[in-house]
């Protein structure tokens, strides 16, 4: 019998790039998925009627900017992750709902049901920069074949580690180098952890009988997607925005990471 994957890749509102080259990622993706003759894929755009596209899969694997799956689906997702299931997110699945702030001009995200699910809550990225990645364990399947650091060029997600997990990719970033009122805003930053420097990238939690994983990296847009108004030095002097940025997709890290993810979705140890 194949191993089901169900893959969602869109943006909000429907339709929408939501900053993000979509085409890109979901071909990029598939092509991956290709690899393995014995799996059959579904895709979506979001998580409307999730629970027919977790029937008889194995692997949920998620690449959005907006879409989020409401209580009732999260739902869905709970007892199928209990069963079994194994959700991989990727880059924007840690955010979801952004409200305008009342006192202020901007907007914060807001945390919802799926977060806990999926165990990480996004609260802000600086402009596009390069930044070392760490790779604390690297006997882990979703690991296997990765160097102990490497760098990338990407959003770096300031993101918030919901409950416990196994913490497999970091980076060492003290302060949010955002400049002044770039991004979202957020009260506290609850994405450094004890050490008062380190950041998550990665991880792996637990769920019943099932698992899931969620990596940061993915940043990708096109000319037409494109909603960068500058980037870190560190990418193009002078802060200019490249017109067409694929920066982690294009590395040998990243693919070896996507490549592991999907054959731990279909629990094919790579270890």
């Amino acid at each position: 019998m194949p191993e089901r994957v169900h893959l969602i890749v869109g943006g909000y509102p429907p339709g929408s790039a939501a900053g993000h080259d979509m085409d890109y990622a979901r071909l990029r993706l598939l092509e991956l998925l290709r690899e393995h003759d014995d799996i059959v894929t579904t895709v979506a755009s979001d998580f409307n009627n999730i629970e027919s596209g977790l029937q008889g899969t194995s692997l949920l694997l998620t690449y959005v900017a907006g879409p989020y799956p409401d209580e009732a689906s999260v739902s869905v997702i709970d007892t199928w992750l209990e069963d079994g299931g194994r959700w991989f997110g990727l880059h924007g699945t840690s955010g979801g709902k952004a409200a305008r702030m009342l006192d202020r001009r901007g907007r914060t995200m807001v945390k919802l049901a799926h977060h806990h699910t999926l165990g990480s809550f996004f609260l802000n990225h600086p402009p596009l920069r390069r930044f070392g990645v760490a790779v604390t364990n690297q006997n882990h399947p979703l690991t296997h074949d990765l160097p102990d650091q490497f760098d990338v060029d990407d959003e770096l997600y300031l993101i918030e580690v919901l409950g416990s997990a196994e913490i497999l990719l970091t980076t060492d970033m003290p302060q949010d180098p955002s400049p002044p009122g770039f991004g979202f805003h957020y009260e506290r930053d609850t994405s450094i952890q004890a050490d008062g420097r380190t950041r998550v990238l990665g991880y792996e939690k637990s769920v019943g009988n099932g698992k899931v994983a969620y990596v940061a990296l993915g940043h990708c847009h096109s000319p037409i997607t494109n909603s960068q108004p500058f980037v870190d030095d560190s990418i193009a002097a002078g802060g200019h925005t490249p017109a067409t940025f694929r920066g982690p997709w294009e590395t040998a890290e990243f693919a070896q990471l996507l490549s592991n993810a999907i054959n731990w979705g279909v629990a094919r140890s790579a270890a």
